[in-house]
Protein backbone atom coordinates (compact mmCIF):
# COMPACT_ATOMS: atom_id res chain seq x y z
CA UNK A 1 0.00 0.00 0.00
CA UNK A 2 1.17 3.20 -0.93
CA UNK A 3 2.15 5.58 2.26
CA UNK A 4 -0.72 8.11 2.04
CA UNK A 5 1.00 11.99 1.04
CA UNK A 6 1.74 14.67 3.01
CA UNK A 7 -0.33 18.51 2.90
CA UNK A 8 1.79 21.74 2.21
CA UNK A 9 -0.39 23.57 5.19
CA UNK A 10 -0.43 21.61 8.22
CA UNK A 11 3.12 21.69 8.44
CA UNK A 12 6.12 22.89 11.73
CA UNK A 13 6.97 25.77 9.08
CA UNK A 14 4.94 28.67 10.20
CA UNK A 15 2.43 30.25 7.60
CA UNK A 16 3.13 33.29 6.39
CA UNK A 17 0.73 35.67 7.01
CA UNK A 18 0.14 36.25 3.18
CA UNK A 19 -0.92 33.01 2.89
CA UNK A 20 -3.78 33.83 5.34
CA UNK A 21 -7.13 34.70 4.15
CA UNK A 22 -8.56 37.98 3.63
CA UNK A 23 -9.20 39.74 7.17
CA UNK A 24 -9.69 43.31 7.96
CA UNK A 25 -7.01 44.06 10.78
CA UNK A 26 -4.33 42.64 7.62
CA UNK A 27 -5.01 46.43 6.32
CA UNK A 28 -3.65 48.00 9.41
CA UNK A 29 -0.08 46.13 8.54
CA UNK A 30 2.02 49.68 7.31
CA UNK A 31 3.85 49.01 3.81
CA UNK A 32 7.06 49.94 5.86
CA UNK A 33 6.27 47.09 8.24
CA UNK A 34 5.84 44.35 5.25
CA UNK A 35 8.15 41.65 4.56
CA UNK A 36 8.95 40.26 1.58
CA UNK A 37 6.07 37.67 2.17
CA UNK A 38 3.27 39.31 3.19
CA UNK A 39 3.23 42.04 0.59
CA UNK A 40 1.84 40.51 -1.57
CA UNK A 41 -1.76 40.84 -0.47
CA UNK A 42 -3.92 40.19 -4.02
CA UNK A 43 -2.52 36.43 -4.01
CA UNK A 44 -4.22 35.43 -0.86
CA UNK A 45 -6.01 32.33 -1.14
CA UNK A 46 -10.05 32.38 -0.48
CA UNK A 47 -11.38 31.57 3.07
CA UNK A 48 -12.98 28.88 1.67
CA UNK A 49 -9.97 26.56 -0.04
CA UNK A 50 -7.97 27.65 2.77
CA UNK A 51 -10.65 25.69 5.21
CA UNK A 52 -11.06 22.97 2.85
CA UNK A 53 -7.05 22.75 2.37
CA UNK A 54 -6.59 23.08 5.84
CA UNK A 55 -9.03 20.06 7.39
CA UNK A 56 -8.42 17.79 4.56
CA UNK A 57 -5.03 17.68 5.06
CA UNK A 58 -5.28 17.82 8.61
CA UNK A 59 -8.20 14.38 8.72
CA UNK A 60 -5.82 12.48 6.17
CA UNK A 61 -3.18 12.75 8.33
CA UNK A 62 -4.74 11.46 11.77
CA UNK A 63 -7.17 8.85 9.43
CA UNK A 64 -4.39 7.33 6.76
CA UNK A 65 -0.63 8.98 7.63
CA UNK A 66 -0.90 8.10 11.26
CA UNK A 67 -1.97 4.79 11.34
CA UNK A 68 -0.08 3.81 8.35
CA UNK A 69 3.88 5.29 9.13
CA UNK A 70 3.58 6.16 12.91
CA UNK A 71 5.13 3.56 15.32
CA UNK A 72 4.36 2.82 18.98
CA UNK A 73 6.30 3.25 21.86
CA UNK A 74 5.37 -0.12 23.45
CA UNK A 75 4.31 0.84 26.95
CA UNK A 76 1.36 2.41 27.22
CA UNK A 77 0.68 5.33 30.04
CA UNK A 78 -1.21 6.12 33.09
CA UNK A 79 -2.74 9.35 33.07
CA UNK A 80 -4.55 10.00 36.80
CA UNK A 81 -7.17 10.85 36.99
CA UNK A 82 -8.76 9.34 33.94
CA UNK A 83 -9.21 5.55 33.89
CA UNK A 84 -8.24 5.48 30.20
CA UNK A 85 -4.52 4.19 29.35
CA UNK A 86 -2.59 6.78 27.07
CA UNK A 87 -0.77 4.78 23.96
CA UNK A 88 2.52 7.17 22.70
CA UNK A 89 3.55 6.72 18.72
CA UNK A 90 5.81 9.05 16.59
CA UNK A 91 7.07 9.10 13.53
CA UNK A 92 10.33 11.05 12.04
CA UNK A 93 9.11 12.66 8.54
CA UNK A 94 12.60 12.62 7.05
CA UNK A 95 14.37 15.81 5.07
CA UNK A 96 13.59 14.27 1.98
CA UNK A 97 10.29 13.26 2.07
CA UNK A 98 9.11 16.77 3.55
CA UNK A 99 11.16 18.02 0.41
CA UNK A 100 8.72 15.69 -1.84
CA UNK A 101 5.96 17.50 -0.36
CA UNK A 102 4.07 19.48 -3.59
CA UNK A 103 5.23 22.92 -1.87
CA UNK A 104 4.20 25.10 -4.95
CA UNK A 105 1.90 22.69 -6.93
CA UNK A 106 -0.72 22.10 -4.25
CA UNK A 107 -4.01 24.45 -4.37
CA UNK A 108 -2.59 27.06 -1.81
CA UNK A 109 1.44 27.34 -3.25
CA UNK A 110 4.00 28.28 -0.72
CA UNK A 111 7.56 28.37 -0.60
CA UNK A 112 9.20 25.09 0.70
CA UNK A 113 11.22 25.71 4.04
CA UNK A 114 14.62 25.30 3.73
CA UNK A 115 15.46 24.51 7.60
CA UNK A 116 12.87 22.06 7.66
CA UNK A 117 13.96 20.29 4.69
CA UNK A 118 17.08 19.51 5.93
CA UNK A 119 16.23 18.35 9.31
CA UNK A 120 12.95 16.59 9.09
CA UNK A 121 9.64 16.71 11.36
CA UNK A 122 9.58 14.89 14.62
CA UNK A 123 5.69 14.13 14.99
CA UNK A 124 4.59 12.32 18.25
CA UNK A 125 0.96 11.17 18.60
CA UNK A 126 -0.92 9.89 21.45
CA UNK A 127 -3.96 7.24 21.24
CA UNK A 128 -6.95 6.85 24.07
CA UNK A 129 -10.02 5.31 24.25
CA UNK A 130 -12.43 6.83 27.27
CA UNK A 131 -15.75 5.20 28.51
CA UNK A 132 -18.64 7.82 26.62
CA UNK A 133 -20.18 8.01 30.38
CA UNK A 134 -20.38 11.77 32.01
CA UNK A 135 -18.60 10.23 35.46
CA UNK A 136 -15.16 10.84 37.18
CA UNK A 137 -12.09 9.42 34.96
CA UNK A 138 -13.98 9.73 32.10
CA UNK A 139 -16.30 11.83 30.32
CA UNK A 140 -19.21 11.56 28.13
CA UNK A 141 -18.69 13.16 24.05
CA UNK A 142 -20.82 16.34 24.62
CA UNK A 143 -18.44 17.45 27.45
CA UNK A 144 -15.63 16.96 25.19
CA UNK A 145 -17.08 18.53 22.67
CA UNK A 146 -18.14 21.62 25.11
CA UNK A 147 -14.31 21.90 26.33
CA UNK A 148 -12.24 20.72 22.91
CA UNK A 149 -14.04 22.02 20.34
CA UNK A 150 -16.03 25.20 21.22
CA UNK A 151 -13.13 27.08 22.70
CA UNK A 152 -9.90 25.13 22.69
CA UNK A 153 -7.20 27.64 23.05
CA UNK A 154 -9.37 28.95 26.04
CA UNK A 155 -9.67 25.28 27.26
CA UNK A 156 -6.28 24.35 27.53
CA UNK A 157 -5.18 27.45 29.59
CA UNK A 158 -7.56 26.17 31.97
CA UNK A 159 -6.20 22.86 32.25
CA UNK A 160 -2.89 22.81 31.03
CA UNK A 161 -0.34 24.83 34.65
CA UNK A 162 1.99 25.90 32.06
CA UNK A 163 -0.33 28.22 30.29
CA UNK A 164 0.25 31.46 31.07
CA UNK A 165 -2.22 33.28 28.60
CA UNK A 166 -4.20 32.41 25.15
CA UNK A 167 -4.65 35.35 23.90
CA UNK A 168 -7.15 35.64 21.12
CA UNK A 169 -5.81 37.80 18.31
CA UNK A 170 -8.63 37.74 15.48
CA UNK A 171 -11.08 35.15 13.79
CA UNK A 172 -12.84 34.64 10.46
CA UNK A 173 -16.11 33.61 12.15
CA UNK A 174 -18.49 36.02 10.68
CA UNK A 175 -17.15 35.29 7.69
CA UNK A 176 -17.20 31.88 7.66
CA UNK A 177 -21.16 31.66 8.46
CA UNK A 178 -21.36 33.67 5.33
CA UNK A 179 -18.86 32.01 2.72
CA UNK A 180 -20.31 28.42 4.15
CA UNK A 181 -24.36 29.13 4.29
CA UNK A 182 -26.07 26.39 2.27
CA UNK A 183 -22.76 24.48 1.24
CA UNK A 184 -22.91 20.95 1.30
CA UNK A 185 -19.80 19.70 3.03
CA UNK A 186 -17.95 17.02 4.53
CA UNK A 187 -17.31 19.82 7.92
CA UNK A 188 -19.86 22.51 9.94
CA UNK A 189 -19.60 24.32 12.73
CA UNK A 190 -17.11 25.56 11.80
CA UNK A 191 -14.39 28.30 13.43
CA UNK A 192 -11.10 29.56 12.92
CA UNK A 193 -8.60 31.79 14.72
CA UNK A 194 -5.36 33.28 15.46
CA UNK A 195 -4.04 32.69 18.87
CA UNK A 196 -1.13 33.55 21.40
CA UNK A 197 -0.42 30.62 23.48
CA UNK A 198 2.08 32.26 26.29
CA UNK A 199 3.67 29.12 28.62
CA UNK A 200 6.08 29.19 31.37
CA UNK A 201 9.34 27.35 31.10
CA UNK A 202 11.30 26.37 34.56
CA UNK A 203 14.54 28.89 34.91
CA UNK A 204 16.95 28.79 33.30
CA UNK A 205 14.99 29.44 30.19
CA UNK A 206 12.71 31.57 28.91
CA UNK A 207 9.39 31.69 28.70
CA UNK A 208 7.69 30.26 24.77
CA UNK A 209 4.97 32.37 22.81
CA UNK A 210 3.48 30.18 20.01
CA UNK A 211 1.47 32.37 17.87
CA UNK A 212 -0.94 29.56 16.07
CA UNK A 213 -4.11 29.64 13.40
CA UNK A 214 -6.87 27.46 14.95
CA UNK A 215 -9.55 25.67 13.24
CA UNK A 216 -12.32 23.57 14.32
CA UNK A 217 -14.81 21.56 13.18
CA UNK A 218 -17.65 18.96 13.16
CA UNK A 219 -16.73 16.30 11.04
CA UNK A 220 -19.80 13.93 11.50
CA UNK A 221 -23.07 13.63 14.31
CA UNK A 222 -20.01 12.15 16.94
CA UNK A 223 -16.74 13.94 15.86
CA UNK A 224 -14.94 16.59 15.19
CA UNK A 225 -11.15 18.17 14.62
CA UNK A 226 -9.05 20.79 16.14
CA UNK A 227 -6.30 22.04 13.63
CA UNK A 228 -3.54 24.11 15.44
CA UNK A 229 -1.06 25.59 12.64
CA UNK A 230 1.79 28.04 13.19
CA UNK A 231 2.00 31.79 11.60
CA UNK A 232 4.18 34.41 11.46
CA UNK A 233 2.12 37.51 12.49
CA UNK A 234 5.24 39.55 13.54
CA UNK A 235 4.24 42.37 11.33
CA UNK A 236 -0.08 42.22 12.13
CA UNK A 237 -0.60 45.28 15.00
CA UNK A 238 -2.86 43.02 17.03
CA UNK A 239 -0.70 40.66 17.91
CA UNK A 240 0.90 40.94 21.51
CA UNK A 241 3.64 38.75 22.40
CA UNK A 242 5.38 38.05 18.32
CA UNK A 243 5.72 41.47 17.85
CA UNK A 244 6.96 42.53 20.71
CA UNK A 245 4.08 44.80 22.29
CA UNK A 246 4.03 42.74 25.46
CA UNK A 247 7.21 44.42 26.48
CA UNK A 248 5.26 48.01 26.66
CA UNK A 249 1.86 46.63 27.56
CA UNK A 250 1.97 43.50 29.31
CA UNK A 251 1.84 42.94 33.15
CA UNK A 252 5.09 41.95 35.38
CA UNK A 253 4.76 38.15 34.32
CA UNK A 254 4.18 39.07 30.70
CA UNK A 255 6.80 41.31 30.18
CA UNK A 256 9.32 38.84 30.65
CA UNK A 257 11.75 37.79 27.90
CA UNK A 258 10.31 35.36 25.85
CA UNK A 259 11.29 32.93 22.75
CA UNK A 260 8.95 32.72 19.89
CA UNK A 261 8.68 28.87 19.35
CA UNK A 262 6.76 26.81 16.88
CA UNK A 263 4.17 23.72 16.73
CA UNK A 264 1.86 22.11 14.52
CA UNK A 265 -0.81 19.64 16.14
CA UNK A 266 -4.22 18.17 15.43
CA UNK A 267 -6.32 16.50 17.63
CA UNK A 268 -9.46 14.01 16.52
CA UNK A 269 -12.02 13.03 18.64
CA UNK A 270 -15.03 10.61 17.47
CA UNK A 271 -17.31 8.13 18.75
CA UNK A 272 -16.79 4.53 17.92
CA UNK A 273 -18.98 1.70 16.96
CA UNK A 274 -18.80 0.05 20.46
CA UNK A 275 -20.04 3.51 21.65
CA UNK A 276 -16.14 4.17 23.60
CA UNK A 277 -14.60 7.73 22.76
CA UNK A 278 -11.36 7.88 20.98
CA UNK A 279 -9.17 10.47 21.48
CA UNK A 280 -6.37 11.32 19.54
CA UNK A 281 -3.83 13.56 18.77
CA UNK A 282 -0.61 14.65 17.15
CA UNK A 283 2.54 16.89 17.41
CA UNK A 284 5.20 18.42 16.00
CA UNK A 285 7.11 21.07 17.64
CA UNK A 286 10.41 23.10 18.27
CA UNK A 287 10.24 25.20 21.50
CA UNK A 288 13.74 27.07 20.06
CA UNK A 289 16.37 28.98 22.27
CA UNK A 290 18.93 26.99 23.54
CA UNK A 291 16.82 23.79 24.66
CA UNK A 292 18.32 21.31 22.99
CA UNK A 293 15.92 18.84 20.23
CA UNK A 294 17.20 15.67 21.72
CA UNK A 295 15.88 16.77 25.00
CA UNK A 296 12.34 18.14 23.74
CA UNK A 297 12.37 14.67 21.89
CA UNK A 298 12.74 12.71 25.24
CA UNK A 299 10.01 15.07 27.29
CA UNK A 300 7.39 15.00 24.65
CA UNK A 301 5.71 11.68 24.98
CA UNK A 302 5.42 11.93 28.80
CA UNK A 303 3.84 15.57 28.21
CA UNK A 304 1.28 14.54 25.67
CA UNK A 305 0.14 11.69 28.14
CA UNK A 306 -0.07 13.90 30.95
CA UNK A 307 -2.59 16.50 29.26
CA UNK A 308 -4.90 13.17 29.10
CA UNK A 309 -5.51 13.33 32.71
CA UNK A 310 -5.26 17.44 32.71
CA UNK A 311 -7.64 17.41 30.56
CA UNK A 312 -10.56 15.35 32.43
CA UNK A 313 -9.99 16.59 36.05
CA UNK A 314 -10.84 19.86 34.10
CA UNK A 315 -13.32 18.39 32.91
CA UNK A 316 -14.71 16.69 36.17
CA UNK A 317 -14.22 20.24 38.29
CA UNK A 318 -16.56 21.81 35.61
CA UNK A 319 -18.71 19.24 35.96
CA UNK A 320 -19.28 19.45 39.43
CA UNK A 321 -19.50 23.11 39.28
CA UNK A 322 -22.18 22.80 36.93
CA UNK A 323 -24.09 20.28 39.33
CA UNK A 324 -23.61 22.48 42.46
CA UNK A 325 -25.34 25.52 40.27
CA UNK A 326 -28.23 23.59 39.58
Amino acid sequence: MATPPLGNLVRLEPLPINLLPAHPAFDEITPNRRSSVDSHTGNRPSLVLFLKEALEQATSFVDDVLPETFKEDGNQKTSAPATAKVETLRRQISGQDIAAIPWQASPISRKPPGAIVASGEAWFARRSRHANRSEEGTAAFGEFERGLMDNPSEAERQYTPDVLDARKVLDWDEQIATVTHGMTWDFSQIRMSIYEMYHHIPWPLGNRAFSIVVITAKTGPSSFIVVRIPVDITTLPLAFYSNGRHAREGDATQKKNIVAGQYVSIERLRVLPDENIEWIMAVSSDAKGSLPMSVQKMALPGEIAKDVGLCIKWIGQRRKEAESTG
